[in-house]
């Protein structure tokens, strides 16, 4: 279990839902009521976090006797970086590779692909604030630590990003189904920064068109996709059998 920060108060934990902070819980002490517990009840669902009402006993294990005014919310204090601070650390890399997720929405996912990333010796991984899965202790325990080595950034804008790299030499490869060709057929030997997108609708349009490649993994079968987290440990570890030949 990560290590965690209470926001503590209805205004504070409010003003921490609405700014959009990764909070990983909502807590309501059982029988509160009123206009801003109910603001908060509706803030959480519209952000996706999760909200409960609980008994005293629970409530005052996070809140310490402070004046919580019955509400904390509990926030990871996993460490991210910015992206140029990834950027230059890469740089130590002959062929560095960073990986950019497009709207992961599913923890499991997230973590399990952090997890790749990791074992893939992945330099840094660039997170969408916005439509993605919170880095919380879900996707801690599915990354198996990952998330303890690997550097992070959760980014508002990836198409910024994606030019930033390219600024640095970076080549931008996304992975769609889309007007792309078989990922074996790229030189991978080069500064590559992989994107791989949304369990349902893949990279955004946008993302796609900034790329410098387009690549795809060939089914066989009759289901034309594969999990995300599986096709991403496909895609990092073709880019590594490469680098070694």
């Amino acid at each position: 279990m990560p290590s965690m920060k209470v926001v503590i108060g209805r205004k504070p934990v409010l003003e921490a839902i609405n700014s959009g902070e990764e909070l990983e819980q909502v807590y309501i002490l059982y029988g509160q009521k009123g206009p801003a517990i109910e603001a908060i009840r509706i803030a959480s669902k519209k952000k996706g976090i999760k909200c409960n009402e609980i008994s005293a006993s629970k409530f005052n294990s996070y809140s310490e006797h402070q004046n919580t005014q019955g509400v904390v919310a509990l926030k990871s204090e996993q460490k991210f970086y910015h992206i140029l601070e990834i950027i230059n650390d890469s740089k130590k890399e002959k062929y560095p590779l960073i990986l950019l997720l497009d709207s992961i929405q599913d923890t499991h996912n997230l973590g399990a692909i952090l997890r790749n990333a990791e074992c893939a010796g992945v330099k840094g991984v660039i997170i969408t604030k916005h439509n993605s899965a919170p880095v919380n202790s879900t996707v801690i325990k599915a990354s198996a630590g990952a998330t303890e080595h690997l550097k992070m950034c959760v980014v508002n804008n990836l198409s910024y990003s994606i030019k930033e790299l390219k600024e640095n030499g970076f080549w931008i490869v996304g992975s769609t189904l889309e007007n792309s060709r078989n990922y074996t057929e790229i030189d991978y030997k080069v500064p590559i920064a992989l994107v791989v997108g949304n369990e349902e609708k893949g990279i955004r349009r946008l993302t796609a068109e900034n790329c410098d490649f387009l690549v795809n993994i060939p089914m066989k079968g009759n289901i034309q996709s594969l999990n995300v987290s599986v096709a991403t440990g496909i895609l990092l570890f073709e880019i590594i059998r490469q680098r070694q030949s």
